[in-house]
């Protein structure tokens, strides 16, 4: 559906905040599968359906291209980069590597125990809580999640390996998300993080690193999977919905 008229409150934001509303916009779109993998589309169907010029809109998609969301064609559009499960599984692997690497580092004599006992404190206030104190909305516990390694990371002290680690998080995150969304991983998550915790506490190198290597590779399984059958599921509903429609409206664009 067409907008009727450009909304000036939009356009008299701060040129930074708008660009950060097109940008959190469109990532929403893509995680949630609005917009598919492998879907084409402009800056003007975006500027449209945003009510907001295309500048706003050429800078966000810049930012979803350096994180390898989306990808432009020369006067040609852009489009979103179509779900390559071979690269995914690199980056689980590498995910685990990093992990194992902090993992062991945390539990060694290189880190100081005070280090250890605050992220295990403070991480533990999150995934050691009894089941009636847990959270059920799978988003915010996928993002709790996602936090939950990224501190595992962070506190074995690595700047330079933090930085990877993040650019890592960044490329999963469509695929993560899934498994809290679709899934149903609410109550192993907080039992295995709880368990990876008391490892850490205890110094443990051998459990902490065979539960986390566990706990990735079976994430990667079942996201997997997920996406598969995702990515089925909405093909078929959009071609019943062709199916339904009057013939001009089904040529109308995603963003129409």
């Amino acid at each position: 559906m067409k907008p009727s008229a450009k909304s000036p409150a939009i356009d008299l934001r701060p040129a930074g905040k708008l660009t950060d509303t097109v940008y959190s916009s469109l990532r929403e779109d893509i995680y949630a599968f609005r917009l598919l993998p492998g879907d084409r589309f402009a800056e003007n169907d975006v500027a449209e359906r945003l009510q907001v010029s295309r500048t706003p809109v050429r800078e966000a998609l810049m930012r979803l291209q350096s994180q390898g969301l989306v990808r432009g064609y020369f006067r040609n559009g852009w489009e979103v980069v179509p779900i390559d499960l071979a690269r995914f599984a690199s980056l689980y692997e590498l995910r685990e590597m990093i992990e194992m690497h902090a993992i062991a580092k945390l539990c060694s004599p290189r880190v100081a125990d005070a280090a250890r006992k605050s992220l295990v404190k403070e991480q533990g206030r999150i995934w050691q809580v009894r089941p009636g104190k847990r959270l059920a909305d799978g988003l915010e516990v996928a993002a709790l999640d996602e936090r939950f390694h990224s501190a595992l990371v962070g506190a074995a002290g690595n700047a330079e390996t933090d930085a990877v680690y993040r650019q890592v998080t960044d490329q999963l995150r469509i695929m993560r998300r899934l498994d809290f969304a679709y899934g149903d991983c609410i109550a192993d998550t907080y039992i295995e993080h709880a368990a990876i915790l008391d490892a850490v506490g205890q110094c443990d190198a051998r459990a902490a690193g065979a539960l986390i290597a566990r706990h990735i590779e079976d994430s990667h399984t079942v996201v997997e999977r997920i996406t598969i059958e995702r990515l089925e599921q909405v093909r078929a509903a959009a071609v019943q919905a062709d199916m339904v429609q009057p013939p001009a409206q089904a040529r109308r664009k995603r963003f129409g």
